[in-house]
């Protein structure tokens, strides 16, 4: 079973896909088995936090934007690919450095996620996307 999700993004941040996702799960009548989502983007990436607070999507973005600034910040000089934009080689830094694939047990039809998570799309340029990620349910 597969499906692609479509997620329209605004520029940098967590998007939240959860509720989607949680939908398509229980219409596939499967009782036990694995979730395994794939975004099939190098500028963005796939996590599960917190979706309580949304303080915690603004520290994330925020702490991401300083650990890999611009392009057309002085500390990133040494940046070859540019003609994308000074946003480009940094989404793709932060792309490597976190998840693209996610697995997510699936349990009594339903995503076996904590209280509070959530799984988010983590847009990281700054110009709006249209992001696709592909969800496949195995199990019985």
């Amino acid at each position: 079973m597969q499906q692609v999700f479509t997620i329209t993004t605004r520029g940098p941040g967590l998007y939240e896909i959860t509720r989607e996702l949680s939908a398509w799960v229980r219409g596939q009548g499967v009782e036990t088995g694995l979730l395994t989502l794939f975004i099939r983007h190098t500028s963005a990436s796939l996590t599960i936090q917190e979706n309580a607070d949304p303080e915690v999507r603004t520290d994330l973005r925020n702490f991401f934007a300083r650990l890999v600034p611009p392009s057309s910040d002085p500390s990133m000089r040494y940046l070859t690919h540019t003609y994308e934009g000074p946003d480009d080689m940094p989404a793709h830094i932060k792309a490597a450095l976190l998840p693209v694939s996610l697995g997510i047990p699936v349990m009594d039809g339903a995503m076996c996620l904590g209280t509070w998570q959530g799984v988010y799309v983590f847009e990281h340029r700054d110009a709006a996307h249209r992001r696709e990620v592909v969800a496949h349910l195995t199990g019985g």
